[in-house]
């Protein structure tokens, strides 16, 4: 259930109680307001929020080949998504101590996918995503990643968590079919040419309507019990109805031949850092390790700015968030280890504000849903029970919470109301919230410049704007040196 004011205001403590054990220390489960079944259930509901990563990167690496005509292995990769996963986010609840979950980024995976691999090799190509994993690290851990979050004024930081917001309710609603991608006319429509269509829309419907009446009830575990029923509804109506398997998407939510399969490790480790750096030009390693960078970076600030102040772990008068440097550091590594098994960077998953939204505060429910990842490395079929359809009502609703922060942006102020506008916008808009942050932040500054008040941004956040200028512009820098 998503955090109100009034349970973020509440006595901390255990109310005279016996001392925390370690585990209550460590992750300040008590001091957070919360409990283990809290915990779990936020972990299990972030984890069914993104299981899907599990069957989706596997078709989207699987469906390119790189330089030499090679394609992975369908299994393999799968073993890898659901392992890197596991690690990744065992890693940041142990480590951040954070309720944030890590999985191989959409975002990068297709990078890797169809603009890197057609030029190198798929070793060559992972070896690019160990090096961006570790310049990441390099900038959090020397502080850069932080100071730049810092820089950031308070407004545009909340619209960085309504653009989010707005980004998981689009996933949510494209996932189950109820907003579509037309090929010809408009750029989007509702459901099929502006008409509803099939039984997963039922699905999606009814899982929508039971999860928001729960959680207006404030029953505890609204969002977790609205996925429950949606996929059992998915999977009776798959059974006695039989749509079309296509109707479902990515999913089908049938019973599985085989429960239990072995995983396949045969891609850990196959990454080629040398081959990455002396196997192309020097002008195209630049702009793949740039694309890698900027979209890793920002993407995972962007999320831990939103699912923090989500959860009320950011301070209400500066928006910081305490641990926010640790929290990149493991963010940065976690990418790297996404190389070193193949399963493409790994980064926050926006998809944590599910859990949250269903009472995680601590890092024990990244560990909960880390182990669940390591489950699925034996429990592939298993994978594929919960559809989209689903699943798409959690991130709808948990967006929707997450724009509930417009009441905290100055709209009266148009040097903050615009480019907050612009970030809330372009996110959802273009799919990517690198593109959002940037957009606002070149237009923060240059409206500032304009008002004769160049100096109150602060030097990092020019460079920052700089640094987006030449993102937005790399196609034309290509031309202009030569190698468009």
């Amino acid at each position: 259930m998503a955090t109100t004011e009034t349970d973020r205001q509440a006595p901390k403590g255990s109310g005279g109680g016996a001392e925390p054990g370690f585990i209550d220390r460590w992750f300040s489960i008590t001091a957070r307001g919360s409990t283990v079944a809290q915990e779990f259930r936020g972990g299990l509901t972030t984890f069914m929020a993104m299981a899907y990563i599990v069957v989706l990167n596997p078709l989207i690496l699987t469906g390119a080949t790189d330089v030499n005509g090679e394609q992975l292995s369908n299994v393999a990769v799968t073993t890898m998504t659901a392992f890197s996963a596991c690690i990744a986010t065992f890693a940041m609840g142990v480590i951040g101590r954070v309720p944030l979950a890590l999985a191989a980024a959409l975002t990068v995976n297709a990078v890797v996918a169809y603009q890197i691999v057609p030029h190198v090799t798929w070793p060559q190509a992972m070896g690019l995503v160990v090096i961006e994993g570790l310049l990441i690290v390099v900038l959090a851990a020397s502080g850069a990643r932080t100071a730049i979050m810092k820089a950031i004024p308070k407004d545009l930081k909340h619209a960085i968590g309504i653009g989010l917001g707005l980004f998981i309710a689009f996933i949510g609603l494209f996932n189950a079919g109820f907003v579509t991608s037309p090929e010809e006319g408009k750029p989007v429509d509702l459901g099929v040419e502006g008409v509803l269509q099939g039984w997963p829309i039922v699905v999606f419907a009814v899982g929508f309507l039971l999860t928001v009446a729960l959680w207006a009830k404030k029953i505890p575990g609204a969002v977790l019990i609205g996925i429950l029923v949606a996929t059992i509804l998915a999977m009776i109506i798959h059974a006695v109805v039989k749509p079309p398997a296509s109707d479902w998407g990515l999913v089908v939510p049938g019973v599985p031949e085989n429960v239990v399969g072995w995983p396949d490790f045969s891609l850990f480790g196959r990454f080629d850092i040398i081959g990455a750096v002396t196997g192309i030009g020097v002008l195209t390693l630049f702009v793949f390790l740039f694309t890698l960078v900027l979209s890793g970076f920002f993407d995972a600030m962007g999320t831990i700015i939103a699912v923090g102040q989500e959860a009320g772990l950011t301070d209400k008068s500066t928006g910081q968030m305490k641990g926010v440097g640790t929290a990149l550091t493991v963010d940065g590594a976690a990418a790297a280890f996404g190389g070193v098994t193949s399963s493409s960077a790994n980064t926050v998953f926006v998809e944590s504000a599910a859990g949250v939204g269903d009472g995680a505060r601590t890092g024990l429910s990244s560990v909960f849903t880390g182990i669940m990842f390591g489950l699925t490395m034996f429990l592939v079929p298993l994978a594929a029970v919960v559809p989209q359809q689903a699943a798409a009502p959690a991130l709808v609703l948990v967006g929707g919470l997450m724009t509930m922060q417009a009441k905290h942006i100055n709209w009266n102020d148009m040097e903050i109301a615009i480019p907050a506008f612009l970030i809330i916008a372009i996110t959802p808009f273009t799919y990517s919230v690198t593109a959002g942050v940037g957009a606002g932040v070149i237009t923060y500054v240059v409206l500032k410049a304009v008002h004769g008040k160049w100096r109150e941004p602060g030097w990092l956040m020019w460079i920052v704007a700089a640094v987006f200028v030449a993102y937005f512009g790399v196609d034309f820098i290509k031309q202009f040196t030569g190698d468009a």
